[in-house]
């Protein structure tokens, strides 16, 4: 039977404790026992259903790992206090010294400092890798490599990785694959397509509305006891804890994701054709010019769509800078980092949220000066944007110069 993660999520059923429709809010930081032999049980892992401090966990945090699992098909899940407080927790529960981690190239330049620059000082090593050639990811794996590490559609390249093919390399050598599938929530689940943990930041698509920075490990029972570990888990020791008024914020938007989403996917498939046919070099996985459309497709759960994320080249930084600034003024977005939110979003990433990858290996993957990362919005009236749109790239002579 084919996953239906929208399904998965809307099957929960949660009252709060006087009844609401909504699962009450734990606002406590810490709880009390009825016998003392209770809390040492429960500082040793072995009295469920009892909560202990919340920098392990909480029902409000509980609830909203519960629901993120039942979304990407694992046994439990963590939430965080951001993207990177999932991402880094994961590494270093994973990695010691000596070890090394195969990267894809295009990750997010937070991701890519921290594997570049921090944790070398803890003598783990990364080789960055064209995620897409499996022949090459496999080259680079060594007797010391622990983990495979890429992102389902990159940050801000929007290259696809084989999430089958990954897992199968990862199987072969004794790896965990780690996926961050932040920008294909709903739309591709790679625990089902054989990934070992599946990050995201809850920040952007899942929370929807730019108000709250979060993270969420999804991953086996087992291995999230051992992030959660009083004595050497990473997320209880390095302390990336949610707050519980903020996982319950974020559960109830998550309830609407399957329809944002769709919306998402819809008005960035329509702008992507249309830029393509007006000459922009596009990239958007929907489009059949997209080198991994194929691949893409046969992981797509199809209801949701490729996506809100599409980039466009116009050449050079001071056109991108000229067209996003007009576009913010034309009130057709806002030039701001991040994505998800109801208005579109745009940026340069080589000069914002990739700026951490230095300019040479920027120039070697492929990140031009003149790329804007959109982060397509909710529009209603997605033909109006796009003739708005195309005003301001004839205003700043954009298309003239690709016509």
């Amino acid at each position: 039977m084919k996953f239906k993660p929208a399904n998965k999520i809307q099957d929960l059923q949660y009252f709060g404790e006087f009844g609401g429709v909504n699962p009450s809010i734990s606002d406590s930081s810490t709880y009390t026992f009825l016998s003392a032999k209770t809390m040492f049980d429960t500082f040793e892992g072995n009295a469920d259903g009892c909560y202990l401090y919340s920098r392990h966990t909480s029902p409000s945090n509980l609830y909203l790992g519960e629901a993120l699992a039942e979304m990407e098909g694992t046994e439990t899940a963590t939430v965080t206090a951001s993207g990177m407080g999932a991402i880094t927790p994961v590494l270093l529960q994973l990695c010691s010294a000596g070890d090394h981690v195969v990267s894809s190239r295009t990750i997010y330049g937070g991701t890519y400092a921290f594997l570049k620059n921090f944790t070398p000082k803890l003598n783990i090593q990364t080789t960055f890798v064209d995620i897409t050639k499996l022949d090459v990811v496999e080259a680079a794996i060594t007797e010391n490599t622990k983990v495979l590490y890429c992102e389902t559609v990159s940050n801000p390249l929007l290259e696809v990785a084989d999430i089958e093919g990954l897992a199968a390399l990862a199987k072969k050598y004794n790896l965990k694959l780690v996926v961050d599938n932040t920008f294909s929530p709903l739309s591709v689940s790679p625990a089902q397509l054989g990934a070992d943990v599946v990050i995201h930041s809850l920040t952007k698509f899942i929370n929807g509305s730019s108000d709250t920075v979060g993270g969420v490990i999804c991953g086996t029972q087992e291995f999230i006891d051992n992030l959660r570990n009083v004595n050497d888990g990473a997320c209880m020791l390095l302390g990336s804890t949610m707050d519980s008024l903020r996982a319950s914020s974020v559960l109830k938007n998550l309830r609407t994701l399957h329809i944002r989403i769709q919306q998402h996917s819809k008005n960035a498939m329509y702008l992507a054709k249309k830029f393509e046919e007006d000459g922009l070099k596009t990239v958007y996985p929907g489009l059949a010019s997209h080198p991994s459309h194929e691949l893409f497709s046969s992981m797509l759960n199809e209801e949701y769509g490729f996506g809100g994320m599409l980039t466009i080249d116009v050449g050079s930084l001071d056109k991108a800078n000229e067209l996003m600034e007009l576009m913010q003024h034309k009130n057709l977005g806002y030039l701001a980092v991040s994505l998800g939110f109801y208005k579109t979003l745009f940026s340069a990433p080589g000069t914002s949220t990739s700026s951490e990858i230095p300019e040479d290996e920027q120039a070697e993957m492929g990140l031009t000066d003149g790329l804007i990362r959109f982060s397509i919005g909710l529009d209603n009236d997605i033909e109006r944007t796009y003739q708005m749109m195309t005003e301001c790239m004839r205003e700043v002579g954009i298309l003239e110069l690709v016509s």
